[in-house]
C-alpha cells in the first residue's frame, strides 16, 4: 500500500490537533511486536490520529519505528517529537446492516410546562416517547394512530 501523502498545510493541521491527546499506545522493550502493530492499528481505525509513546533510548532506532509504522500501517507520519510518535490515517467508514423490519426506538424530548397562573418560571420536562407514540402540542403523549388507507386502496385490497 502507498503511505498517505499529506500538504504541509494538512501536516500542521493535524500536529496541532494532537496537541492534546495522550498516547493511546505504548512501545515497550520489545519493540514493535506483531501485537503492538495489531493495537495501533485498531486505535488508528478507532480514533483516526494517535500518538504512540515509545520507550527506547536509541533516536534512529525510534525514527526508523516511526517509518516503518508509516509504511506498513498506510498511515501518514504527522510528527516525531521526543519519545512520541503521531500517525494519522482517515478513519474507515463504519459498515452498518440495514435492518428493514426495524421501528423506530425510544426517544428523550424536553417538554416545556407553562403554569396556569402567569409570572412562574416555565418547568422543563423529560419525557420518553416510545416507537408507536407521539407527542401532542400541548405536551400530551398520544399512542400514533394506524396510518389510514384511502377508499380506493381499501377496496383494492
Amino acid at each position: 500500500m502507498p503511505q498517505i501523502q499529506l500538504t504541509p498545510a494538512e501536516r500542521r493541521e493535524h500536529r496541532a490537533n494532537a496537541h492534546h491527546l495522550d498516547p493511546v499506545v505504548l512501545v515497550g522493550g520489545d519493540g514493535l511486536t506483531p501485537a503492538v502493530k495489531k493495537e495501533i492499528d485498531a486505535a488508528l481505525n478507532a480514533h483516526g490520529l494517535i500518538k504512540v509513546r515509545v520507550f527506547g533510548d536509541d533516536r534512529a532506532a525510534r525514527e526508523l519505528m516511526y517509518q516503518e509504522l508509516a509504511a506498513e500501517l498506510n498511515a501518514a507520519p504527522i510528527q516525531h517529537i521526543g519519545k512520541l510518535l503521531v500517525l494519522w490515517r482517515p478513519i474507515p467508514p463504519k459498515e452498518r446492516t440495514v435492518d428493514e423490519d426495524r421501528m423506530p426506538g425510544p426517544r428523550d424530548v424536553k417538554v416545556l410546562k407553562f403554569s396556569k397562573r402567569g409570572g412562574q418560571r416555565p418547568e422543563i420536562k423529560q419525557l420518553r416517547v416510545l416507537g408507536n407514540q407521539r407527542l401532542t402540542s400541548g405536551g400530551q403523549i398520544k399512542r400514533a394512530k394506524p396510518k389510514q388507507k384511502s377508499i380506493k386502496k381499501r377496496q383494492a385490497d
